[in-house]
């Protein structure tokens, strides 16, 4: 039995004519999140790096190449705020990950670019992120593991979560 098991035993109990059943679902989703971003945290601190960090170097990287895209682009691609976007650029800037650079094609934008420091780092700890990645994936056999990422992308789309454009 796992702890959001006993959360419904006890609605079950205490409210027997109401279906708490979505709570199996939502609840273990919460707590299974709750749980990875502590473990995904912790392990990219290993790596001298935050999540939201990973995030802009992983975004850039899988631009190919010259790993770089404009600011506009970028926010489409990691769909975060311009305030936190820009807090994390300079962070990054100044730890030699990335630079900021005038858009030749258009002076009112700027491009983030990766930096050789920055591509080494994402490719250095891209595949132990994927490593970790899988082992918190362990307790689940290949093929569960595909029929989950199925319905949760049906739960997402149905939400609205497409790429964006």
């Amino acid at each position: 039995m796992d702890a959001v098991e006993a959360v419904l035993e006890q609605w079950r109990r205490e409210v027997p004519d109401l279906d708490v059943s979505p709570i199996g679902v939502v609840g273990r989703l919460l707590r299974l999140s709750r749980l990875w971003d502590k473990a995904i945290k912790d392990f990219l601190g290993e790596h001298g790096l935050e999540p939201g960090e990973f995030d802009v170097l992983s975004t850039l990287r899988r631009s190919g190449e010259p790993y770089e895209l404009t600011a506009g682009a970028f926010l489409r691609a990691s769909l975060v705020t311009t305030g936190a976007i820009t807090l994390r650029v300079d962070r990054m800037a100044a730890k030699g990950l990335v630079t900021r650079e005038p858009d030749p094609a258009d002076r009112r934008s700027v491009r983030i670019r990766l930096t050789p420091h920055g591509l080494e780092v994402i490719d250095r700890v891209l595949p132990l992120h994927l490593a970790n990645h899988a082992r918190l994936l362990d307790a689940l056999a290949p093929a569960d593991r595909d029929r989950l990422a199925t319905v949760l992308a049906a739960l997402l789309e149905a939400q609205g979560d497409t790429p964006a454009r």
